[in-house]
């Protein structure tokens, strides 16, 4: 790194993330600079595929763009719990569906210019139905299933716009390739 940390503050703490204020100072130059971070958990993203090949989504109220969009299932992680445990509740908890079979696909940084959340993605398969527990503000979701070709019409033409679902579907593809 070519830089250091003179001073860190954290000036919002909220239910899902903070926000901390680092003022770095550059090796080479000594120039100060503020850097603005918004700490986050981080969370899983599960892609559940049934045994004929159909993927299972949710359909989600999103608050700050007002609309409900077409995901994949996917949760915050609890403090210190392991990715894979965090993939499987929320599977559970949003489609009612558990997995016999968890595979890692791998974890994207959501928007690494400001904030540290790391979404670790996994393939759910061998799935067993059961009742869904869905939190607060979660009981509107409905149950979808898609193909890979009708998920990637709708990704094409702007019907999925999710950045963990078009994400979550290409680690998928690449994935089956092997």
């Amino acid at each position: 790194m070519n830089f250091k940390v003179i001073k860190s503050k954290t000036v919002f703490e909220g239910k899902v993330f903070k926000v901390v204020v680092d003022e770095i100072k550059y090796n080479g130059s000594g120039n100060i600079a503020p850097r603005q971070v918004a700490v986050h958990p981080g969370g899983a993203v599960t892609v559940p595929v049934k045994s004929y090949g159909k993927i299972v989504m949710v359909t989600q109220f999103r608050y700050p763009f007002k609309e409900v969009l077409l995901e994949l299932p996917a949760g915050k992680l609890n403090k210190n719990e392991d990715p894979e445990i965090c993939a499987a509740r929320e599977l559970s908890e949003e489609t009612g569906y558990s997995a016999n079979k968890i595979t890692r696909l791998g974890k994207i940084y959501t928007s690494p210019g400001f904030c540290s959340e790391v979404l670790h993605i996994f393939l759910a398969e061998d799935l067993v139905s059961g009742q869904h527990a869905r939190e607060e503000g979660e009981e509107e979701m409905e149950v979808v299933e898609l193909s890979l070709e009708e998920i990637n019409e709708k990704i094409k033409n702007g019907e999925i716009v999710d950045a963990k679902t078009i994400c979550g579907i290409s680690l998928y593809k690449l994935h089956t390739r092997h």
